[in-house]
């Protein structure tokens, strides 16, 4: 979108350029285009066979054209070959010269990234213009204008709204009563006018082949009526709005890259009654910048849906499962505090969930759009965790080959999960202070301050204010985290909502095996019912999944659950120790070793495969016989 100073900067020296009216033109167009890209050369190149015709050189350039340029040529787009950008440039001339293949523009070595259909459209009116005044006297000051209002158009992410203010200029600039714009939706058949006064919601739509536009839009070619002809008008328009039309004027609507959009009319010309030739080539001018800037604002549009669409799909994904009158308060708190800015403290043991309260607060907030990143403080490395939230500086560190920026950055605008906050090195505990204080960062082995707007949601399962007591947690930290605490009960707290989980991952992990889902019967979830879950809901989640890809019965009875009663217990050591026969309990202990460290690892499989010895390949295969869910690819 033509929303960078570079375009409007080179758009006023395009202006000037045309209106010095000095030989050679073609020069200054690329000595301006060189200096908005910041690029060591550009070219202007027009095929003529066998050979190419170097128009321009900034500084001077070969004849024989870069691989980029007639590969742009047979493309019919912008190619970048070998460290040339190079794009396809409608060749400036009246209707009399006819068809002629485009001239190509290259760029070589940009160090300014201008969108280059933008950038193209510039030149072509640029060039345009100053073909045109070897013509017809007057046309420069309209068509500097029109290069002026491409540059607000640009800026334009409403593509109704920018049809209006489209329509708006071209009445005042062609003098006639009325504009419409018409965009094609082809699946539909129809084509889609706006503005169109006297209809509702002033919008008109009409079929494809209905009247004039139908006809400009399937040949692509512009018409004119008049009195005379009235017959090609279509009056049914005429009759729903009460306005007639004596004269009319449209012309295709077409893409950068040749994709007809829809048509651009003008109805009535006021004084002289009649649109002239002068009218016609000049709003086919109009009409080509007119559509650079609706297909960026078509593509903007879609790309928000399409984020949206994401957004709204994560977010139905996140909820907090359950009926018990602690988890019915927490999301009351949630909704609460979602939207306010203020920093959160999750407090639970292992397993409770901490991660879902982050996302519901982000998912219900303003900043859902933006990143969600969570870092788990205790599975970092004290001596890369600085690093990993606040970013380095090339050569801060002894692997330090590049400047990285950190997680703070990264979720600038939107929402970062410190988990296991306890364990977080004094001088990185100095450093969030300083973020959550200032809004600022400074990367490891840097100076520069950088401004972040970050929403922090910390979780931890230790005892904070017994770490400040112990001189381990800084005082000051501590409570500019815990503004907002949210508690989460331990699941053996949580009555039947044991029931009402587990019947949701049973059903979840079912899908995914392709199965029909099981019931629990009476004792199974007496069993569930009565379990201690020190493992909390991620406990309940593994054995689900386990009961889902290891039983094939239609119901799950309290046998098929005894594993919970087994373990894990730790030994004398510490261990993990899990009874039963050998190679029951062989596997089990696998499993649990294996999720053990995944959980560690933040859910990082490689990490996970490098502490316990393997390869991530060997891992996954390791998961796959144990019969666990891997979620590769």
């Amino acid at each position: 979108m033509m929303t960078t100073q570079p375009l409007a900067k080179l758009a006023v020296d395009l202006i000037a350029a045309v209106g010095e009216g000095a030989q050679p033109f073609d020069a200054r167009v690329a000595a301006a285009v060189r200096d908005a890209c910041e690029a060591s050369a550009v070219g202007l190149w027009r095929p003529a066979a066998p050979q190419w015709r170097n128009l321009a050189g900034v500084p001077t350039t070969p004849s024989e054209p870069p691989e980029a340029v007639p590969e742009a040529l047979d493309a019919e787009r912008t190619v970048e070959v070998a460290g040339w950008i190079a794009t396809p440039l409608a060749a400036p001339g009246g209707p009399s010269e006819g068809y002629r293949q485009p001239d190509i523009l290259a760029i070589r070595q940009p160090r300014q990234r201008l969108p280059m259909a933008d950038l193209a459209a510039l030149v072509e009116a640029a060039r345009t213009a100053a073909w045109a005044t070897h013509h017809e006297a007057g046309r420069i000051e309209r068509l500097a204008e029109l290069v002026s209002l491409s540059l607000e158009w640009g800026e334009s992410s409403d593509t109704a709204a920018l049809l209006e203010r489209m329509a708006e200029a071209a009445t005042r600039l062609f003098d006639c009563d009325r504009a419409t714009v018409f965009l094609w939706n082809r699946s539909a058949g129809q084509l889609v006018g706006r503005p169109a006064l006297g209809m509702p919601g002033n919008q008109l739509t009409v079929p494809d082949s209905a009247g004039v536009v139908g006809r400009v839009v399937q040949t692509g070619k512009a018409l004119r009526t008049s009195m005379r002809d009235a017959e090609m008008v279509d009056r049914a328009t005429d009759k729903s709005s009460g306005y007639r039309t004596d004269s009319l004027l449209c012309v295709p609507l077409d893409a950068p890259g040749g994709e007809r959009l829809g048509a651009f009319e003008l109805i009535n010309k006021n004084r002289t009654g009649e649109f002239t030739d002068d009218d016609e080539r000049g709003l086919i001018e109009f009409a080509r910048l007119a559509a650079v800037a609706v297909a960026n604002a078509q593509q903007v549009e879609d790309l928000v849906w399409q984020r949206d669409s994401l957004v709204e799909q994560a977010a139905s994904d996140v909820r907090m499962l359950g009926e018990a009158p602690a988890i019915a308060a927490l999301r009351k708190t949630i909704q609460r505090v979602a939207d306010a800015d203020l920093a959160v403290l999750v407090l639970g043991e292992n397993g409770t969930g901490k991660e879902v309260v982050a996302q519901s607060l982000h998912f219900q907030s303003r900043r859902r759009n933006a990143p969600l990143l969570a870092v788990n403080c205790a599975a970092i490395a004290e001596s890369l965790l600085e690093s990993e939230l606040f970013g380095h500086e090339k050569g801060a560190f002894t692997d330090a080959r590049e400047s990285r920026a950190g997680k703070f950055e990264l979720a600038d605008g939107g929402t970062l999960l410190l988990d296991e906050i306890g364990d977080m090195s004094p001088g990185g505990q100095a450093k969030l202070l300083r973020v959550l204080e200032d809004k600022t960062v400074v990367r490891v082995g840097g100076a520069e301050e950088r401004k972040v707007d970050v929403r922090v949601v910390a979780a931890t399962n230790r005892d904070l204010a017994e770490r400040v007591r112990e001189g381990k947690f800084r005082e000051d930290l501590f409570y500019r985290l815990c503004v907002v605490t949210i508690e989460l009960p331990p699941l053996r707290d949580r009555g039947d909502d044991v029931i009402l989980l587990a019947e949701h991952f049973l059903k979840q992990y079912s899908q995914k095996r392709g199965r029909k889902t099981p019931k629990l019967s009476a004792t199974a979830k007496r069993k569930l019912t009565t379990h201690n879950w020190p493992g909390n809901i991620r406990e309940l989640r593994n054995l689900m999944e386990r009961v889902a890809y290891l039983t094939d019965e239609p119901m799950i009875e309290a046998d098929d659950l005894a594993i919970i009663d087994r373990g894990p217990t730790r030994g004398a050591g510490g261990e993990l120790a899990i009874e039963g026969e050998l190679t029951e309990a062989t596997g089990e202990f696998q499993r649990r070793l294996i999720n053990r460290e995944i959980e560690r690892a933040r859910g990082n499989v490689a990490a996970a495969a490098r502490s316990l010895g393997l390869h991530r390949s060997n891992l996954y295969r390791k998961m796959k016989q144990l019969g666990m869910d891997t979620d590769e690819g």
